[in-house]
């Protein structure tokens, strides 16, 4: 396996600095398009929900049982959220025809912060009105099914969803960063991959180096087609 001389590979590599540059920046604006003008931009409505036992006595107090039955109680909570009982009903009350069911169910994301009885429910849609609506009845909805089902009365919205200022999945100076790295990487790696496969000799340490042997003298070429003949070293 031929070694890899690393001074002379970084003169390669500076000498295709102009090609490099330009991949580069090449790349750069691909990503800036790609962010601004093609990716369709799509918004996150979130509200925030806590599972706390509520009563109309106002002495009762929240025991570790109770708080035991609701950590359990989150998992079941998060695919009862998602669930078709739950997304018909939202649909039907917000009167929504053009979507399917399974397609707001994937737009739909509910998760537990660790260590804590909050449940996030967050819709993502192309439309940040849409999804704030969505999220809000989902909440609703949601609250009234666990009602019904479990006979008890322990969740409660502790922040509604608000129209989100911006996309969620559009972040502008990533893309653009990460399209530079791309383009920066792929061009050392096609200048590294063609000197490898470059086996032609254009200097005398090429010649030592493929025959394994010292190189004593150089001959001149002499350029007969010159009237004023040029002399240029092989």
């Amino acid at each position: 396996m031929e070694e890899i001389d690393l001074k002379e590979l970084f003169e390669v590599f500076w000498s295709k600095k102009i090609f490099i540059i330009i991949t580069t920046i090449v790349f750069a604006i691909v990503g800036i398009i790609y962010s601004k003008v093609l990716k369709e931009p799509k918004y996150t409505a979130t509200a925030s929900m806590i599972l706390a036992q509520t009563s109309n006595n106002d002495s009762a107090t929240i025991t570790s049982t109770d708080i035991s039955i609701n950590n359990q109680l989150i998992a079941t909570y998060k695919d009862l959220a998602k669930s078709s009982a739950v997304v018909r009903t939202v649909m039907n009350n917000l009167n929504i025809t053009d979507m399917s069911e399974g397609a707001l169910r994937g737009e739909i994301n509910v998760t537990a912060k660790t260590g804590t009885q909050m449940l996030n429910v967050s819709v993502t849609d192309v439309d940040a009105y849409k999804a704030t609506r969505i999220t809000n009845e989902l909440t609703t909805v949601f609250a009234n099914k666990v009602k019904e089902l479990y006979k008890i009365d322990n969740i409660n919205v502790v922040d509604k969803a608000e129209v989100p200022g911006g996309p969620s999945n559009i972040n502008h100076t990533k893309t653009t960063v990460m399209c530079m790295a791309v383009g920066f990487v792929l061009s050392i790696a096609v200048i590294f991959i063609a000197n490898m496969l470059d086996n032609s000799i254009r200097t005398a340490s090429d010649i030592e180096k493929a025959i394994k042997l010292p190189v004593l003298a150089e001959l001149p070429q002499l350029d007969f087609n010159n009237n004023n003949m040029k002399k240029r070293r092989r």
